[in-house]
């Protein structure tokens, strides 16, 4: 069975236009203009099977949004392959359309001057939904995202929480196979962003959605995502489980711990790296296969009132693979997207 997307040595350039500064930089790019190639994306390749739901993540200018609109057939990619439910995006067949949805955090499709029902109803004609499956669907988003008080206010008078809940809702009547979410949680607030979560991991386990993720909130990563797909420049840099990347980057675990008496860091010294110590409480990076001998240790050796353990910081590691300074992380050998993580 092949996989609900596939995309397959992907290369999407622009030709961008330089120009000098000043009125001689202006007539030089009037009789010569000079023009340099960005690759967006270079030579990206994975594949996604359906029901999967995986981050994609890179710092700013990193491809994402552009392959998800090559994805979406907005673009037409310059080179390579790329097939979402057996169809070719670009050629935006009927039945393709009708599959999949793009939410843009920093975009929106609500009328801006009307209340979000009225959006929903152009949906309901643009995708042709009956009107018992739209009234069915409808109810079923109300349940999920609360939106009954929201739906005949003025979009313009709405938060941009509660804006966020209808454009996930507009772009979901009609229950696509597909998601492409481009940072659906940009600038919400905590509590709107967990309910936002809440909302695609639902929807996810009600109708077996593939979703491909990006956000600049590891939080919505780590809540919904094992597989994370990195890119950086316009190069995949990992495609693996997130958990596999963790224990690579960071192979040691946080312990925090609060003693009942003071304790110097001489005598926490040998149980591992001391990373901070002020006699009550200190923070040790310890091995993670060695923690539970370690922390074991500390209970018998010293009196502690209490002790913790802790991955280190999800962004720390996301930021040492953009940074490159994760040794390893190129080209290998492709593999099984589903298998323990793996590096292209």
């Amino acid at each position: 069975m092949s996989p609900q997307i596939r995309v397959a040595h992907l290369c999407k350039y622009y030709q961008v236009h330089e120009k000098e500064p000043g009125l001689v930089g202006s007539l030089r790019a009037f009789v010569a203009r000079k023009y340099r190639t960005v690759k967006a994306v270079d030579d990206v390749s994975f594949d996604i099977e359906a029901g999967e739901v995986v981050g994609f993540l890179g710092p700013n200018g990193a491809g994402k949004t552009t392959t998800l609109k090559v994805l979406a057939g907005l673009l037409y990619p310059t080179s390579g392959h790329v097939t979402v439910m057996g169809f070719v995006p670009h050629k935006r067949e009927h039945a393709y359309l009708k599959q999949f949805t793009l939410v843009m955090g920093q975009k929106q499709q609500l009328l801006w001057d009307l209340p979000a029902v009225e959006t929903f109803l152009v949906n309901q004609a643009i995708y042709e939904i009956p009107k018992a499956e739209y009234q069915a669907t409808l109810k079923e988003l109300d349940d999920l995202l609360e939106l009954g008080p929201l739906m005949k206010k003025q979009v313009r008078k709405l938060s941009l929480g509660e804006r966020m809940k209808c454009e996930l809702a507009a772009a979901l009547l009609h229950r696509p196979k597909v998601l492409f979410l481009d940072e659906p949680t940009i600038g919400l607030d905590v509590t709107m962003q967990v309910r936002i979560r809440e909302f695609i991991a639902e929807y996810n386990r009600r109708h077996g959605a593939t979703i491909l993720l990006t956000s600049h909130y590891m939080a919505d990563v780590t809540a919904l995502c094992d597989r994370i797909i990195v890119i950086d420049k316009g190069k995949l840099l990992y495609d693996g489980d997130f958990r596999a990347l963790i224990e690579r980057v960071a192979p040691y675990k946080i312990l925090r711990l609060q003693f009942e008496q003071v304790v110097s860091c001489e005598q926490l010294a040998p149980f591992g790296k001391v990373d901070t110590c002020d006699g009550l409480t200190a923070v040790l990076h310890v091995p993670r296969d060695r923690a539970p001998e370690v922390a074991a240790q500390l209970l018998t050796q010293i009196k502690v009132d209490d002790v913790t353990f802790e991955d280190p910081p999800v962004e720390d590691i996301i930021r040492q693979v953009f940074a490159g300074k994760v040794a390893g992380l190129g080209e290998a050998p492709a593999q099984a997207p589903l298998e323990a993580a793996h590096l292209r």
